[in-house]
């Protein structure tokens, strides 16, 4: 390979590499809410009645139903926050969900259980996974698909979770 040739490739790769970062910047419009429709597997990321975004998502292994205890599967449903934010989540990126609210935690300690806890809006560990429902009752969407909302939504933004 000529020196032409190999500035050229190098340059290319690195031109690559910076676009690939896990950190993006967004100065669009505020994300006033976000809604997921379980049923339909999709979220969609709201400035006031706007649909800024729209997701086609996976959730928990056990999809149906709402989540009761720690374990089961179930994605939560319901009115939330988003509460917490990790950079250095094992599924890429994530944002917490503030489940468990008051009212699941009623409803699990009266079955004599926990309803467990660490819901979050996160990517995968195999980019290019799509189509099966495999997390533990969280809601996922690709990495390149996370790196977006996660540089979209903001903390104590509502997330309201529908069957």
């Amino acid at each position: 390979m000529d020196r032409r040739s190999f500035l050229l490739t190098a340059s290319l790769g690195a031109a690559g590499l910076a676009g690939c970062g896990k950190f993006i910047d967004y100065n669009g419009p505020e994300v006033t809410r976000v809604i997921v429709w379980k049923g339909a597997r999709q979220m969609a990321l709201l400035h006031h009645g706007d649909v800024l975004r729209q997701y086609e998502i996976e959730l928990g292994f056990a999809p149906d139903g709402d989540k009761t205890v720690e374990g089961d599967g179930r994605t939560p449903e319901g009115s939330y926050i988003i509460d917490r934010r990790n950079p250095n989540s094992s599924f890429y990126l994530s944002i917490g969900i503030s489940y468990p609210n008051e009212d699941d935690i009623t409803e699990a300690r009266a079955l004599g259980q926990s309803p467990g806890g660490d819901i979050f809006i996160h990517g995968t560990p195999n980019p290019l996974r799509r189509g099966d429902d495999w997390t533990a009752g969280c809601i996922a969407v690709t990495n390149s698909e996370m790196r977006e909302i996660y540089a979209m939504v903001q903390l104590g933004t509502p997330i309201d979770i529908y069957p």
